[in-house]
């Protein structure tokens, strides 16, 4: 893995863990030279991510929309900052940078762009894995409604599987070099089995 995607908070959260994995996540990267693509800010779990992987000498890559640039705090020494104009173009951009996704402890924004990503792998028009982060069971009452979208005939257990999660980034990591796309048919079937 090259680069990848990291959907986390603007803000640090109530539970010092939080904190404690994004710098742990930052420091990964740059002892594996996996360079971050990111939103941008400096502030909150992006920016604790962020500026752990700088003091390191791991490279940054923060791309943000123009609307969003007067409104959060932008990190001013990353390795390459990229503005858009949208945030629809925001994510078409980080799309075609990296070769996974992973989300950290976060809020609506995370779970939008993560979700967005499973989408697309769901489609058939990614095949990067995709994985959380799952930081003292964060994530725990999701996965259970991922379980009872499966249940409930929403949604396959084959795109279900395609949620790789672990508490270590180095689990995580070794999880998303392995991971196999599912076979998708040309033609998108509705009917869930």
């Amino acid at each position: 893995m090259q680069k990848i995607a990291v959907f986390c908070g603007a803000s640090i959260g109530f539970n010092n863990k939080y904190k404690d994995d994004a710098e742990r996540v930052g420091a990964y990267f740059a002892q594996q030279n996996i360079g971050l693509v990111y939103g941008g800010g400096k502030i909150g779990m992006m920016g604790t991510l962020a500026d752990e992987l700088l003091k390191h000498g791991g490279e940054v890559i923060g791309i943000i929309p123009h609307l969003l640039v007067h409104e959060e705090v932008v990190h001013s020494d990353l390795s390459q900052l990229i503005k858009t104009k949208t945030m629809s173009k925001r994510k078409v951009k980080i799309s075609k940078l990296v070769d996974g996704y992973i989300a950290l402890a976060g809020g609506f924004g995370t779970l939008d762009e993560i979700f967005e990503a499973l989408t697309l792998g769901q489609l058939g028009i990614e095949n990067k894995p995709i994985g959380l982060l799952n930081t003292a069971g964060f994530f725990d009452p999701l996965l259970a409604q991922l379980d009872v979208m499966v249940k409930e005939g929403f949604l396959k257990q084959v795109n279900k599987d395609m949620v790789l999660v672990s508490d270590t980034i180095d689990d995580l990591i070794n999880q998303m070099t392995n991971y196999k796309a599912p076979k998708i048919s040309k033609v998108v079937n509705t009917t869930v089995k």
